[in-house]
C-alpha cells in the first residue's frame, strides 16, 4: 500500500482505477483517459496533485541561498506572488529536479515533484551550509489543479468573493494567498488554469463541490498525454541527474546574468557550451499507424542515433508523438524502431499543442 492523499476515498467512490505513482496510490483515470484529456483541452477538469511536495523557504538569506541553489535567478521575481520555473542542478550540471518557485510575503515557496521528495530534501539540506535558512515541508496541505480554457471562470464562480476576485486578477505564473488558501495560475497541461494549495481537511469538500458543479475529475493518464502534447518534461524520463538542461530544451530557464552569480552546476554548463552541446530534445510525429514509446531507438541518416524519452498517442492530434533526445545535428526527418521495423517520423519543435492550438 502506497501513500494516500486526502482525496483517496473520493477517488474510489468516483470509480477511479488506482495505480502506484512514485510511492503514492493515485487515480490513473475514472473511466476514459481519452475523454478526460479532451475535457481539459475543451473545457476544464480537476486533478488531485496533493502528492506534490510544497516547501517554504524562509530566513534572512533565503534569497541568497536560492540564487546559489537554482539555475534560474529568484531576483527575476520582481514582486510578491511572482513565480518562475527552474532546475536544481548537481555539480555536473545534471538535473536534480525541476520546480516552480513563488515569492511570498515571508520568503519563497517551492513546489517540487512527488517521486523526488526524499532526494530533493536531502540535496537541499546538504547545500544549506552556513546559510541562515529554514526549510519547512508543508505536508499538512493538499493541492488541486483545475486546468482548461474555462477553469478560471468556473472556479471564480464557486469560491468566496475575495477568492473569485483574486482568480480573475491573477496573471500567468503568479500565486497569491487568500486566508489559508494559496491560489496560483500555473499548470502542467499547456492550458490556462489554477493550482490551489489548501488545508488537507478542506480538500475533500472542495473537490466534491467541483465535481458537483460538473467539473470532471482527471487522472494521471490524461495528465501525462496533456503534458506530452505541451512539450513539458517529466522528471525521471525526459530529465534526470545525468541530463543537462541544455540537452533538455530548458536553456531558457538558466539565468546567466549576472555573471558573478555562481549557481551550482554553472561551471559544468559553461564547459558544455564551450565544447558544444552534443544532443537536444526534439518532438517526433509518427505519420503512420503505430505507437511511439520511451526507449525506442531513433535513427538519423548520416548523423547517428538517439532515443525516445516519452511517447504516446496524442488524443488532440490523433497521431503518435514523442519527445526524443537526439544528436544536435538532427534535422527534420528520422526513423524509429518499433518491434524490429523502422518507421519514418517527422522531427518538430518539442511543443505540439498549447492553449488548444496545434503547433506542428
Amino acid at each position: 500500500m502506497g501513500q494516500r492523499t486526502p482525496l483517496y476515498d473520493l477517488h474510489l467512490a468516483l470509480g477511479a482505477k488506482m495505480v502506484d505513482f512514485g510511492g503514492w496510490d493515485m487515480p490513473l483515470h475514472y473511466g476514459s483517459q481519452v475523454e478526460e484529456h479532451h475535457q481539459v483541452r475543451r473545457d476544464c477538469g480537476v486533478f488531485d496533485v496533493s502528492h506534490m511536495t510544497v516547501i517554504d523557504v524562509t530566513g534572512p538569506q533565503a534569497r541568497e541561498w536560492l540564487r546559489h541553489l537554482l539555475a534560474n535567478d529568484v531576483d527575476r521575481l520582481h514582486g510578491c506572488g511572482r513565480a518562475l520555473y527552474s532546475a536544481m542542478l548537481n555539480e555536473r550540471g545534471g538535473v536534480v529536479d525541476d520546480m516552480i518557485v513563488y515569492r511570498t510575503e515571508t520568503g519563497y515557496r517551492l513546489v517540487v515533484n512527488a517521486a523526488t521528495r526524499d532526494q530533493d530534501m536531502a540535496w537541499m539540506q546538504a547545500q544549506l551550509g552556513d546559510y541562515p535558512v529554514q526549510l519547512q515541508e508543508r505536508s499538512e496541505l493538499a493541492m488541486l489543479a483545475i486546468q482548461g480554457p474555462h477553469a478560471r471562470q468556473k472556479i471564480a464562480e464557486l469560491v468566496t468573493q475575495s477568492r473569485g476576485t483574486l482568480i480573475r486578477q491573477l496573471k500567468p505564473f503568479e500565486g497569491q494567498a487568500d486566508g489559508d488558501w494559496f491560489i496560483a495560475r500555473t499548470g502542467y497541461t499547456g492550458e490556462d488554469g489554477l493550482e490551489i494549495v489548501l488545508p488537507a481537511d478542506q480538500a475533500p469538500g472542495f473537490f466534491n463541490d467541483l465535481v458537483g458543479a460538473g467539473i470532471s475529475p482527471i487522472g494521471l493518464g490524461a495528465r501525462d498525454t496533456l503534458r506530452l502534447e505541451a512539450g513539458m518534461n517529466l522528471y525521471g524520463q525526459d530529465i534526470h541527474q545525468d541530463v543537462s538542461p541544455l540537452a533538455a530544451n530548458m536553456a531558457w530557464s538558466i539565468a546567466w546574468e549576472p555573471a558573478e552569480r555562481n549557481f551550482i552546476g554553472r561551471g559544468a554548463l559553461e564547459a558544455e557550451l564551450a565544447t558544444g552541446v552534443q544532443s537536444k530534445l526534439v518532438g517526433l510525429v509518427l505519420e503512420e499507424r503505430g505507437v511511439l514509446r520511451a526507449h525506442q531507438v531513433v535513427r538519423i541518416a548520416n548523423v547517428g542515433e538517439g532515443e525516445i524519452t516519452s511517447g504516446s498517442f496524442s488524443p488532440t492530434l490523433s497521431k503518435s508523438i514523442a519527445l526524443a533526445r537526439v544528436p544536435t545535428a538532427t534535422a527534420d526527418r528520422a526513423e524509429v524502431e518499433i518491434r524490429g521495423k523502422w518507421y519514418p517520423v517527422r522531427v518538430v519543435k518539442p511543443t505540439f499543442v498549447r492553449h488548444g492550438k496545434t503547433l506542428i
